[in-house]
């Protein structure tokens, strides 16, 4: 699933090309794309016609369109294959669209070559959608209220989180893929993150001092910059921005994917093993598992 770089990516292509434009039509195609929105695929389109959007917004994985003068954004669930799709009116619906979001001629902040693009969502194995909630105070459509800070929110705060890392009484790799500790982190970035800080992912979180979880964030956040620099991590032709392009850090990554090649530090042969129906990618030289009592 995308994580934070590949939902970043799409975000600011929303900012560029749908921000601050006016919906002046709604065309849901398939009734699982707005499952989450309780109230029905009806509800959901009255909900977006004749709003504007504001600025996207996203908090670690979750991305989110705001309707002004509303207190109501759209959640964008991408799941394994959503793909959110700027295109001209005159382009070819994709095989699995499943929704159409067409736009009044006031471009309102977006660019001066938005004029005659609409944005679509589509879903191959529609295990995403988009919905329609309320804001909390603090902007947040209120289902991911609960959700933390990300590293790269200028608001993250690093001692709050090691002291939450440290009380979870868990193992590294869990703390990191909980996103109510810290968002944004999944499985790809976190064992980059890992092997870069030569960490086992089943080290105990209760000894980590305040340097090591400095040095740890570090390489989370290097990491995912490095990532966002590039366009994300494509491994199919499902992970795209909004022009349908794919991201190329997986070229660059070190660890996942990496099974029985040499690690990049020590040569030794990356290992990969089952976890939480996921796989972990390690240095068994490089990353050492932690001794057991």
């Amino acid at each position: 699933m995308p994580e934070l770089p590949e939902v970043e990516v799409v975000r600011r292509g929303l900012e560029r090309w749908v921000g601050g434009r006016t919906v002046s039509d709604v065309e849901v195609l398939h009734p699982r794309a707005v499952r989450r929105h309780l109230a029905g695929a009806e509800d959901f389109a009255l909900g977006l016609k004749g709003h504007r959007f504001g600025a996207p917004m996203r908090r670690g994985k979750y991305l989110w369109l705001p309707l002004a003068d509303s207190g109501t954004s759209v959640l964008a669930h991408l799941g394994m294959s959503g793909q959110l799709l700027v295109k001209t009116e005159q382009t070819p619906d994709e095989k699995h669209l499943r929704i159409r979001v067409r736009f009044t001629d006031e471009l309102g902040a977006a660019a001066p070559d938005a004029a005659g693009t609409e944005l679509r969502f589509v879903d191959q194995r529609t295990f995403g959608g988009l919905s329609l909630h309320e804001n909390t105070p603090d902007g947040l459509p209120d289902v991911i209220a609960h959700i933390a800070r990300d590293p790269l929110d200028p608001l993250f705060d690093d001692e709050a989180f090691h002291q939450a890392l440290r009380r979870s009484r868990s193992t590294i790799k869990r703390a990191l893929l909980n996103q109510s500790l810290i968002s944004g982190v999944g499985n790809i970035y976190a064992d980059e993150a890992l092997w870069r800080t030569r960490l086992h992912y089943e080290r105990p979180t209760a000894a980590f001092t305040r340097p090591r979880t400095a040095e740890l964030l570090g390489h989370v956040r290097d990491v995912m910059n490095e990532a966002l620099a590039v366009g994300g991590t494509s491994f199919d032709s499902l992970y795209v921005n909004v022009n349908g392009e794919s991201g190329y850090f997986d070229r660059s990554l070190d660890a996942y994917g990496r099974e029985d090649e040499p690690c990049r530090r020590c040569g030794t042969p990356m290992r990969r093993r089952p976890w939480m129906n996921r796989s972990s990618y390690f240095c068994p030289r490089c990353q050492r598992p932690p001794r057991l009592p």
